[in-house]
């Protein structure tokens, strides 16, 4: 996203001077840019509709190395990762940034290397233009990279990133995930913790010829986080990056994701669904590039918002001329629950094309009075039937997770976070 090119380093005071000691050459350019641009503001198109207050308000410092252990082992368990349909599964789990092999199982199908070793930052991300990235380029201490070889499935790996700290702290994991030609994976992205701190992940995908990835994130950062992460990805013929993001936590949240369909007949669906209380703010921002003709790109994304929650949607899909008949959707919906609640939407179409099937929308809305009416006539209590109906508007979005696992997942937190009254009864 494009920054303000006039001088806005004092928007950097947050880190103090952790950016003053970046020596090496592709993290002082980024720093440099950083400098140039400061973070956004709301005078930035892209970030018109959120603020990045959350950074100002103290200073975010880099986490310690140590963490208590019991801590993290009872974050686990509180996500489902020791029990459940998850806990055979091959993790890669990170506390404050940084590898925690000690709770982590490498997966047996899939090359894993930490960029703690490698210090490799991937050609698909832009410091350069995109400020949160550059912050992440100059201070990012680990990660991991992930390559599933040619034609192997890879199967279910989980990539946990846990925050735990008594102070403001700051961390910026970088993370790589490679699929060569015919290969396959599911990437099941947790993102959880406790205490304040800001995590800023930037993950780089390359999808292969005929290789498919899935890749599902599960947003439940603790309530005075922050979340801003992007990712990039490109796909080549005939592959399929397939991504979905559930957003329930933090107080402030931001999911960006920027992918280009490279080669013909290659496919993208962003889609997501967040529930958000309170003074949450959470931002689903993608721009898909059709880079070369007969591509097929999908996204859903549904908001249900309550108290004096936020909900940003900004959706851009870019037609490139070479892109003759591209197949692109677009749909944004939310359900306002509160009369203070708030849904941004702004989907936008840029075509160059001219054989392309191309569309958009959004609707924002309220609960439905004959639903309610129909479900209380039946002895449902009110709280009840609420809940019933924005479970039952939110399982459609979920019903887009193509993994059988992942899905059960997303609809067991989402139960757990927001119980239907009695269901348990």
């Amino acid at each position: 996203m494009n920054a303000i090119t006039q001088d806005r380093s004092d928007t950097l005071a947050p880190f103090g001077t952790r950016l003053d000691g970046v020596t090496d050459p592709v993290r002082k350019a980024a720093t440099g840019a950083l400098h140039r641009s400061g973070l956004p503001d709301r005078r930035v198109e892209e970030w018109r509709y959120t603020s990045l207050r959350f950074l100002a308000e103290t200073p975010l410092a880099a986490p310690a190395d140590v963490y208590d252990v019991a801590q993290i082992q009872a974050q686990l368990e509180e996500l489902g990762l020791t029990d459940g349909p998850l806990a055979d599964l091959p993790r890669l789990v990170f506390v404050n940034g940084r590898y925690a092999e000690a709770f982590s199982v490498l997966p047996a199908e899939v090359d894993v290397s930490f960029f703690a070793k490698t210090q490799t930052f991937g050609p698909l991300s832009c410091p350069d233009r995109d400020p949160l990235t550059a912050l992440n380029t100059a201070l990012a201490a680990d990660g991991a990279q992930v390559r599933v070889p040619a034609g192997k499935k890879g199967g279910d790996v989980l990539l946990v990133s846990l925050g735990q700290t008594d102070a403001s702290v700051s961390f910026h994991p970088r993370h790589s995930v490679t699929l060569e030609d015919g290969a396959d994976l599911t990437l099941i992205s947790i993102q959880a913790g406790r205490g304040r701190y800001l995590h800023n992940p930037v993950l780089e995908v390359s999808v292969g010829a005929e290789a498919n990835l899935r890749h599902i994130t599960l947003q439940t950062e603790g309530k005075e986080a922050a979340c801003l992460a992007t990712t990039y990805a490109q796909v080549a013929e005939r592959g399929t990056y397939n991504s979905f993001v559930l957003g329930l936590g933090g107080v402030l949240s931001r999911q960006e994701i920027h992918a280009r369909l490279a080669a013909p007949f290659a496919t993208v669906h962003v889609n997501g669904a967040q529930m958000l209380g309170g003074r949450q703010i959470g931002d689903v921002t993608s721009v898909i590039t059709h880079a070369a003709p007969d591509c097929i790109s999908r996204q859903t994304v549904r908001n249900v918002l309550d108290g004096h929650a936020r909900g940003v949607f900004q959706g851009k899909v870019y037609v490139d001329r070479v892109a003759q008949k591209t197949d692109g959707y677009q749909m944004n919906q939310a359900l306002l629950l509160s009369e203070n609640a708030e849904i941004d939407a702004k989907p936008e179409l840029e075509i160059y094309a001219d054989d392309v099937k191309c569309s958009h929308g959004a609707t924002v809305g309220a609960l439905d009075d004959d639903q309610l009416f129909y479900l209380r006539s039946r002895g449902v209590p009110e709280a009840e039937a609420r809940q019933i109906l924005i479970h039952a508007f939110l399982d459609e979005a979920l019903g887009l997770i193509e993994d059988d696992v992942a899905r059960t997942v997303c609809t067991q937190m989402l139960a757990r976070s927001f119980p239907v009254a009695g269901e348990n009864a």
